[in-house]
């Protein structure tokens, strides 16, 4: 009978062992990586600051060591909303995660939570003549930003980091990089992601754009000219109305999630189809309503999405929109891009109509 009990004992101490070990070999956190395929930083030395300068941009070097701040909105990863994850630009260490990134209107990289929290370090930051959060990255002890309890996540946190201390690893390459431990997380999204794309003009791009971009399925947004006789146009000249260049809008979209007539009917409700080379009070020719399509089948569907609103009667005149050839886009000016994230008090004379 002690035999038994003896091998019991063992047997129990050899089953608890083992799960243990398994929960420590696995992250706490679903569809994370093991710990033996996530790059270590135990071995990581800092290397001195003169090295570090020469390693940097003098902005990066501002920000993660010295505590700087970059401007807002006139940084690489603000409105980045490609897959994939953002490391330590010093050390390379992960610390967020593309799927944890929120648009905050703040005009910096903005996270719901880091990709491990073993991964940064926090302090208290009095400087400026307020109480502040500092974050830092674990590994290389990097500036990264700060965080705040205003975030929407279930735990109401908004990590507000600058893009200087970044560098991001889209999805398809963390294998090449060598962060294929971190390749599950998007294991579902890149193959099924593919990208269409439209350029519509209907009036001031800046509100087109602000509308458009909020839409589910929208990737990329960009303001320019298209539709012109001149080349390389700037605003100055397009202006002006003499080069026939329509304020358009390019957008890149997934068409597994908005099909290109569903965009188009929100095109039609975003702004007035019927007024000929006008949009509220802008007056011109780039003011026009016109969809640059880029293939045969965009330009059956848009003449199907045109006629179709214009049989339902909820625009009272003629729709006057152009259905033509897509012309050479040019992006505007950088101040144009994103112009009423950058400015949320600005001119726009668009907003969606309810359509019966």
């Amino acid at each position: 009978m002690l035999k038994i009990t003896r091998r019991c004992n063992l047997l129990f101490k050899v089953i608890y062992c083992a799960l243990a070990c398994l929960l420590f070999l696995t992250f706490n956190r679903t569809g994370q990586a093991k710990n033996q395929d996530v790059i270590q930083m135990s071995t990581y030395k800092k290397p001195d600051s003169e090295v570090l300068k020469n390693q940097l941009t003098p902005l990066q070097y501002q920000v993660t060591q010295m505590c700087g701040t970059e401007p807002p909105f006139q940084n690489p990863y603000w409105d980045n909303h490609e897959p994939g994850i953002y490391v330590d630009v010093v050390s390379k260490e992960p610390l967020f995660s593309s799927l944890d990134k929120f648009d905050s209107g703040s005009g910096w990289p903005s996270f719901t939570r880091p990709i491990s929290l073993d991964k940064i370090k926090t302090r208290k930051d009095s400087s400026h003549g307020t109480q502040r959060t500092e974050v830092l990255s674990a590994g290389a002890g990097s500036h990264l930003g700060h965080v705040f309890d205003d975030g929407p996540g279930i735990d109401h946190l908004r990590y507000c980091i600058n893009s200087a201390s970044l560098l991001f690893i889209h999805a398809r390459d963390l294998e090449k990089e060598g962060y294929a431990a971190y390749a599950p997380l998007f294991k579902d999204i890149i193959p099924k992601q593919t990208r269409e794309v439209a350029i519509l003009a209907g009036g001031c791009f800046w509100g087109v754009e602000e509308i458009i971009r909020k839409l589910k399925g929208v990737v990329k947004t960009e303001v320019g000219y298209t539709g012109g006789s001149v080349m390389s146009p700037t605003y100055d000249i397009v202006k002006t109305g003499r080069t026939m260049h329509a304020e358009a809008v390019r957008i890149e979209f997934d068409p597994a999630i908005m099909t290109y007539k569903e965009l188009l009917y929100w095109f039609f409700r975003l702004h007035d189809p019927t007024t000929m080379n006008q949009q509220g009070n802008d007056k011109g020719t780039q003011y026009r309503s016109a969809i640059f399509y880029q293939n045969d089948i965009q330009k059956r569907v848009a003449q199907e999405v045109k006629d179709e609103i214009q049989k339902s009667g909820q625009w009272k005149q003629p729709i006057v929109t152009e259905i033509t050839a897509a012309h050479t886009f040019y992006p505007a000016e950088e101040y144009h891009q994103k112009y009423l994230q950058k400015h949320p008090n600005g001119y726009t004379c668009h907003f969606l109509r309810t359509f019966k």
